[in-house]
Order: structure tokens, then C-alpha cells, then sequence
């Protein structure tokens, strides 16, 4: 059917069936960006439901705050998989869907039969995506990881070590979304191809792997080369801009800003403005390898300027010089911004924007969270089996 220019259409992925054989959140946010751009996710849970869904508090028993928002625009079946007729109902779904994603160690697959090439028997073009904590071919493939496991093992808290003396963790389940948003982009990749060629394809996504790819882009830096070259009284691994502990926001006559003078122009402007003598000669920023390599000080330098100036001064000279500068905004402020709608069941709750906009298409939201297997029948019937079939 033809549709006008300002008429919404669905979104890419729609007509793609995605079964959902994840837990928590990084395999769960991959399938809610999958549900979000269109795809029919069906989520397999156990009888309980998804650990998403105690995840914190929530407006009903089944629904966390985390998981009105991550189960969104999918359906909930519950499938016992140790099963016959539970096995008989996931063989039905994997030969009904396009995509299967789980988040299971392999180990458990291979007993559920649900392993790749036990799904590939089942549906040849299938897209299989799997994520787990290492490689397939590592020692350590069955064994547990979550996230705190997969920011130890990647370099995330040798980077805090060096900034503030002891490692630590991110405040943020950083390598579960990280991986997460690349399980998602693997999938989608592996559709075209399927389009293109008629093939399905095996994607691993391990958590490591990933992570150790995302955490080395920049703080390869000078390891990379062979021999490394490290700067002067520095290791070769590590962008030093980023692991000044400088870098950080500053505080201004009323609260807080930050600001970001990227190029050494931005930095002559900014301490002129201030009033201080000898800014355009400073060799600190002569060039932007020197900004760079003088991160610390330089930092240190506009962290005594800022307090001269309310935060909207700084962002009124900050647009006018090209400055990137921003208010710094509290989780509250993020959550305040959310759009209000209605859940059926639990009532009021605000919905976290998607990542992408695909402009003409419909709204991200268009099936609330699902109730622990409140689509089981629906979804059966749609298969050719009857109530009795997923036990």
C-alpha cells in the first residue's frame, strides 16, 4: 500500500521475526532496539520471569522501572525448555523466526539443543546471534560473566586505577549495553546479508572480545605500534586526555559547567577572555598533540577561571566563541524530560527515548511491556499448537 510523505510507516524491521532467549539487560537491550526499529521480538521466559523485571523498584509486582522500558514492544512466552513440549514449541518458534539471540553459555545450549548448528537444522537461513562473557574456542567459554566480571577483564578498571589510585568499576552496566548495541548492530548486518545472498550466519558476540575492541580504539594509543611508543613519563597504553583526572566538570559562580576547548584557538580565546597574560603564546597549546600531552594543567587552568561566571555566562560566551560547553544535567533532569504515557496494568510510567530516529516511521512505542507470558496462548496458537504444548 502507498502512503503519503507525512504518513508514518513501519518501522525497517518490521515483518522480522525475532526469538528472544536472553536475560537480564545486554541481551534484552539488544532486542529492544531490534523491537523498537519494527521486529516482532518473542521473549522465552521461565515461569518467574526475566531478573529485568525485580531489577529495582517498579508500579507492579512483574514490572521494574528497568523493565517497562527494556521489554517494551515485545511478546512474553513462557516455555519450559527441559520440556518435550517445550522443546516442541522453541522448534516451532525457531522455524517461524528470522532471528535467534541468546545470552545463554554455551554449555547450557548444547544440552537445550539449542546450540547453532542444532538451530541451523531446524531453520537453514537462520540469523543466530550468541553472546557470552569469552570466546567459543577460550578455556573460558562456560564460565560465568556479568558485567562487573567483563569491565575487570577489559582494561575498564586499570583506566580508574590510574586516574584515582585504585581500580573500580564504571557506575554504569557500561560492557552489558556496550555489548548490547553490538549484538544489535551484528544482527541487522546479518540481515542484509541474508537479503542479499539467501544465507543465514552464526554471530558471536563475546563480551570480552567486544569490550577489550571498544576499550583499545583509543587507549591502544602507543601500544599499538611495534615497538610501542609511549610519551615522555607515560605508559604506551592509554590516551592521556582522556585519563586526566582533570577531566572533569567545573564549578562555576552558581553551579556547575563543563567546557571543552578542543582546538588550541579554543584555548587562546578562553584564557584572553579570563585575562591571562600570555595566553596567545602559551606552548601548551601551540598545536593539538601539545593540548593533548598537557591535559592536566591545562584543565587545572580553566578549573580557576570558571568560578568568575555563572554557568548561563559561560554558555552564552561559550556558543558565541565555538566553545562545545554543556550544563551539567542530573539523572532527574534526563528522567524530567521523558514523555508520561499509560500502561494497561501498571499505570503511569515515562518512556526512555530510542537511539535512532527513523524519521517518517512510527512511534517507538507500540506494545507496552508485557505481563511474565501474558502472549503464551496468543503466540501457540499463531504456531498450530494448544495450551498444553509449552510444559
Amino acid at each position: 500500500m502507498m502512503t503519503t510523505a507525512d504518513e508514518p510507516v513501519r518501522g525497517p524491521l518490521h515483518g522480522i521475526r525475532v526469538l528472544d532467549l536472553t536475560r537480564v539487560v545486554m541481551g534484552p537491550l539488544a532486542t529492544q532496539i531490534l523491537a523498537d526499529q519494527g521486529a516482532d521480538v518473542v521473549t522465552v521466559e521461565p515461569a518467574g520471569g526475566d531478573t529485568n523485571r525485580v531489577m529495582g523498584p517498579g508500579p507492579h509486582p512483574e514490572l521494574s522501572g528497568i523493565s517497562l522500558n527494556l521489554m517494551r514492544n515485545k511478546r512474553s512466552v513462557v516455555i519450559d525448555l527441559k520440556s518435550e513440549g517445550g522443546r516442541t514449541a522453541v522448534r516451532r518458534l525457531v522455524e517461524s523466526s528470522d532471528v535467534v539471540v541468546s545470552t545463554m553459555r554455551p554449555g547450557a545450549l548444547t544440552r537445550l539443543g539449542l546450540d547453532y548448528p542444532a538451530v541451523r537444522a531446524m531453520r537453514e537461513d537462520i540469523v543466530y546471534c550468541q553472546a557470552q562473557g569469552f570466546p567459543l574456542d577460550s578455556p573460558h567459554a562456560n564460565e560465568p560473566a556479568y558485567d562487573d566480571i567483563i569491565q575487570a577483564a577489559t582494561g575498564v578498571s586499570d583506566i580508574m586505577l590510574r586516574i584515582w589510585g585504585s581500580p573500580a568499576l564504571m557506575p554504569t552496566i557500561f560492557a552489558d549495553k556496550v555489548c548490547g548495541l553490538v549484538m544489535a548492530q551484528a544482527i541487522t548486518a546479518a540481515l542484509v546479508e541474508r537479503q542479499r545472498t539467501g544465507q543465514g550466519r552464526h554471530i558471536e558476540v563475546p563480551m570480552a572480545q567486544a569490550m577489550a575492541a571498544f576499550m583499545l580504539a583509543e587507549h591502544g594509543s602507543g601500544a599499538i605500534s611495534q615497538p610501542p611508543i609511549a610519551p615522555p613519563g607515560r605508559p604506551a597504553t592509554g590516551y592521556p586526555r582522556v585519563l586526566s583526572p582533570e577531566r572533569r566538570p567545573h564549578p562555576t559562580k552558581d553551579g556547575w559547567v563543563h567546557l571543552l576547548p578542543y582546538h588550541p584557538k579554543h584555548y587562546v580565546a578562553l584564557f584572553t577572555e579570563a585575562g591571562v597574560e600570555g595566553a596567545a603564546d602559551d606552548p601548551r597549546y601551540a598545536d593539538l598533540r601539545a593540548t593533548i600531552l598537557n591535559s592536566d594543567s591545562l584543565y587545572r587552568d580553566i578549573r580557576r577561571i570558571t568560578p568568575s561566571r555563572t554557568t548561563d555566562e559561560w554558555l552564552d560566551y561559550c556558543r558565541n566563541t565555538g566553545i562545545p560547553a554543556t550544563r551539567v544535567a542530573s539523572l532527574q533532569d534526563l528522567v524530567d524530560e521523558l514523555e508520561v504515557v499509560e500502561h494497561p496494568v501498571a499505570g503511569g510510567y515515562r518512556v526512555i527515548p530510542r537511539m535512532a530516529t527513523f524519521h517518517g516511521t512510527e512511534p517507538a512505542l507500540r506494545r507496552h511491556a508485557p505481563l511474565i507470558g501474558q502472549d503464551t496462548a496468543d503466540v501457540l496458537t499463531e504456531l498450530g499448537l494448544g495450551p498444553a504444548d509449552h510444559h
